[in-house]
């Protein structure tokens, strides 16, 4: 009995000291649970509010090409020594888009310092040729008429871009758009530019003459040879195509040709030799 008695304390003893050993082990992992969640939310306050106040925003740039990065970071100085919270977006939005040659501007945040900013630049899809403070400088137009500085002349080279003249821009300021009864003319020549830029190749300039009642016509100048076009105000694919075939024809029948008029739907030519009304079909 005795003995019996001994084995069944034995065993509650170790049962106790089972369960004490249970307990502290489930309270040393319920203390390193505790420890190691409370280092995860320090390590996410830091990162959420600590990090972005205690440095500067760190700005990368995409879409840049006429622009330097130093010319635009100079026009947002006062915005680069900010922290992410006090980076004001939209402000520097607007900075950036006030630039005549930059169509549009995408600014992105991404904790806890980083800045993207992509600046979408206008494409030129003609030149004009413009007096400012006395001199004549080339100022771009892109697809939507607005005017805008040109950073150099190494487009012109390929000859992709044509030369408008005739345009009255002396009191249009960069950044703003032409009058509105020339944006037809310029969405043709855009239009004409998607298709092949080489079209232009062949057109060295093309000048506006101002019609009554608003309207104009126009005189494209060939590259090759001393020659000027009269033309209507509709300026497409076919109309380039039919200039290029009539011109070949022309010089062919008289090689001191000087214009070539394609209006009215007929086709006739003047030279120091001739005045010839010629049909083609």
């Amino acid at each position: 009995m005795s003995d019996f008695a001994l084995n069944f304390y034995d065993q509650f003893e170790d049962s106790d000291v089972k369960k004490e050993s249970k307990k502290s082990k489930n309270f040393a992992l319920k203390l390193l649970l505790g420890i190691l969640v409370s280092l995860l939310f320090i390590e996410i306050l830091i990162y959420l509010f600590v990090l972005p106040c205690m440095g500067t925003v760190k700005i990368k740039w995409s879409g840049l090409n006429n622009y330097s990065r130093e010319e635009v970071e100079k026009s947002i100085s006062s915005y680069l020594n900010l922290n992410f919270f006090k980076f004001k977006t939209y402000e520097v939005n607007k900075i950036l888009s006030n630039f005549p040659g930059v169509e549009s501007v995408n600014i992105v945040r991404k904790f806890p310092d980083k800045i993207y900013i992509n600046v979408k630049e206008r494409v030129p899809v003609a030149m004009i040729f413009s007096e400012v403070g006395g001199k004549t400088v080339p100022i771009q137009i892109d697809k939507n008429g607005v005017l805008f500085p040109s950073k150099s002349l190494s487009f012109l080279d390929n000859g992709e871009i044509p030369i408008v003249s005739g345009i009255p821009v002396e009191n249009i300021p960069q950044g703003m758009r032409l009058p509105s009864k020339y944006l037809t003319l310029i969405d043709q020549i855009s239009s004409i530019s998607a298709i092949n830029k080489n079209y232009f190749a062949e057109v060295s300039e093309i000048h506006v003459v101002p019609k009554e009642y608003g309207n104009y016509e126009l005189v494209l100048y060939p590259v090759r040879g001393h020659i000027k076009v009269l033309a209507d105000r509709t300026l497409n694919e076919e109309a380039l195509q039919y200039m290029m075939v009539t011109l070949d024809v022309v010089k062919g029948l008289d090689p001191s040709v000087e214009v070539v008029d394609l209006r009215y739907g007929s086709v006739s030519y003047h030279s120091n030799m001739s005045d010839v009304g010629v049909s083609f079909e």
